[in-house]
């Protein structure tokens, strides 16, 4: 029993020490989306769906459901780190409710980087990863709106 909670104890400090490193090199923004992820799901039939590998190794899915032209509904799947999961739940919101043409335009990963008051220098890849991710999305739309068939035959 004493041993247990000495344990739990140590368990405990030694999480909010990791946690309070964290908070020195992001902002609550990335931190609330990294501990609370957004739009974290697949979806059955998207209208527009890219699958990407960054130059780390993560990678990303990005589906996107569109009614009319705007953007109805917008998730994601990753198997990367915790900044690469912020990313991508930022992107997914920031794509919500926009045209296609305003999130081809906005949703970018320098719009990314200042919604989340910069990344250090090594995790500015997932931004990218996650607003390329987005585009290849959105292109997918746009190639099965003119050809509906072939959303049904999308290969991962």
């Amino acid at each position: 029993m004493k041993k247990d909670k000495e344990l739990e104890k140590f368990t405990k400090e030694l999480q909010e020490q990791i946690l309070e490193q964290v908070r020195r090199r992001y902002s609550k923004v990335v931190i609330d989306h990294w501990q609370n992820p957004r739009n974290m799901m697949a979806m059955d039939a998207p209208d527009g769906y890219a699958k990407i590998k960054g130059t780390c190794g993560d990678s990303m899915e990005m589906f996107i459901k569109m009614k009319a032209d705007i953007i109805e509904e917008c998730t994601y799947q990753t198997d990367g780190c915790g900044m690469t999961i912020a990313c991508g739940s930022l992107a997914t919101e920031l794509a919500y409710g926009k045209t296609f043409m305003e999130a081809l335009a906005t949703v970018s990963a320098d719009e990314i980087l200042k919604r989340f008051e910069g990344l250090p220098k090594e995790d500015v890849h997932c931004a990218q990863l996650a607003a390329e991710t987005l585009r290849r999305a959105l292109a997918d739309r746009i190639s099965h709106k003119q050809s509906p068939w072939k959303k049904n035959y999308r290969q991962n």
